[in-house]
């Protein structure tokens, strides 16, 4: 089942589940609503790994409201964005932990032989493609930050 039709389906059940998957219900309407925009601007349909892309770009924008929220000191808009995320999260692959992410730094900052802060890109573009959808990218920016630093 392909991740569109698998929206689809909890789609359905967030409807027959009437009160309970309210928040559940605005959440995927939103995301299918943001799939068939990029659908409708590239002339296409999206296949699943183009709809992981959009998936991510979801949960990236309520991650930076999320930020924004905290130091606004807005709890209640806080909470709400965490269950948003965490209904989105469920849509994307596992997610790699703190370590395996690093062994993933240190394998692309060998592969390309990087010296230092400004062989940053090189080590980017080689580490991207193989957490691309699995990590979060300033997590990422970070680690390597810190590896090229040392």
């Amino acid at each position: 089942m392909s991740i569109k039709e698998r929206l689809t389906e909890d789609m359905k059940q967030a409807m027959k589940d009437k009160e309970a998957g309210k928040l559940r219900l605005s959440v995927i309407r939103m995301v299918r609503a943001s799939i068939k925009n990029v659908e409708i601007d590239r002339k296409k349909e999206l296949g699943d790994e183009e709809v992981l892309d959009v998936l991510a770009k979801e949960v990236k924008m309520r991650r930076d409201s999320l930020e924004e929220f905290k130091k606004g000191n807005r709890p209640d808009l806080v909470a709400g964005l965490e269950q948003e995320i965490g209904i989105l999260m469920g849509y994307l692959p596992q997610q790699l932990s703190d370590e395996e992410v690093r062994a993933l730094v240190a394998e692309a900052v060998a592969q390309t032989g990087a010296a230092g802060p400004k062989d940053m890109g090189k080590v980017m573009s080689a580490l991207m493609p193989k957490v691309k959808g699995r990590a979060d990218g300033k997590t990422v920016n970070a680690m390597v930050k810190d590896a090229l630093n040392k």
